[in-house]
């Protein structure tokens, strides 16, 4: 395969930054698009030019490190897949392909591709965790949880942070990923404690990063490589508005005022 890549290169957070044009000869269609970006950074580390920074790690659609907006589209034109997960068949040949980095005011150009995604790590430690007591690890089937339950927050918990969600919404909002985290946690007993308190925290957290508002366009769902549908922020929305309305009720029990 011949393709053609127009590549996003920004050296440094203050760059203006633009587009660049490669060309590539010889590129199986068994490639994946990572390892045909690993083609691209041999070929220019050979002509004596800087290689295109990109985020990767696990390359098995797991980690979600590898964030391209591809074509105008999140992770490339194929549904439910990660970029590292997309092939070159998948393109025809002499195709045009622009890269781009996600596009968000709270995910600022690191470098190139490079995306700073700290924000979402803000988000989690908000309130994506649970603090009740574990201690030894109680037999499984000791509390038990309705299986379309125990269903529908395995579905949340198969999210892996990867931002497609912002880069797809119009907005830049990152409520299904918030959705997603709060969701996994809130639909179990064990996280029933922070349920209300934890959607307070992590949406208000969202709104301090900077992300925009949920209009309800549903590109996040339609763009999210593990299909994860818009019914969680309804969830999420349902929780806040619960936590906002009522006063928030410690560990203890005991009532304290806001």
């Amino acid at each position: 395969m011949k393709i053609s890549l127009h590549v996003w290169r920004q050296s440094s957070r203050d760059d203006r930054g633009g587009m660049k044009e490669y060309q590539l000869d010889d590129i199986s269609p068994e490639m994946s698009f990572l390892e045909m970006m690993d083609c691209l950074n041999e070929q220019l580390t050979q002509n004596g030019e800087e290689p295109v920074a990109f985020d990767h790690d696990c390359r098995e659609g797991v980690c979600g490190m590898c964030s391209m907006v591809i074509n105008g589209e999140a992770h490339g034109p194929k549904a439910e897949t990660t970029t590292c997960q997309l092939y070159m068949r998948h393109f025809e040949d002499g195709a045009q392909i622009y890269i781009e980095p996600w596009r968000s005011s709270a995910f600022p150009v690191i470098k190139d591709l490079v995306v700073d995604r700290s924000a979402f790590d803000r988000i989690i430690q908000a309130g994506g965790f649970i603090s009740n007591h574990s201690g030894p690890k109680p037999e499984p089937n000791s509390i038990p949880i309705e299986p379309e339950i125990a269903e529908q927050a395995l579905d949340a918990a198969t999210c892996i942070g990867c931002g497609a969600c912002v880069a797809a919404c119009p907005n830049g909002s990152a409520m299904l990923f918030t959705a997603a985290k709060a969701s996994h946690l809130g639909l179990l007993p064990q996280g029933q404690t922070e349920r209300y308190s934890r959607a307070k925290t992590m949406v208000n957290q969202m709104e301090e990063e900077g992300f925009g508002s949920c209009r309800n366009y549903a590109e996040c769902e339609a763009q999210c490589p593990k299909g994860i549908s818009i019914a969680f922020i309804g969830q999420l929305n349902s929780d806040y508005l619960k936590a906002s309305l009522v006063e928030p009720v410690d560990r203890r029990g005991e009532m304290h005022s806001q």
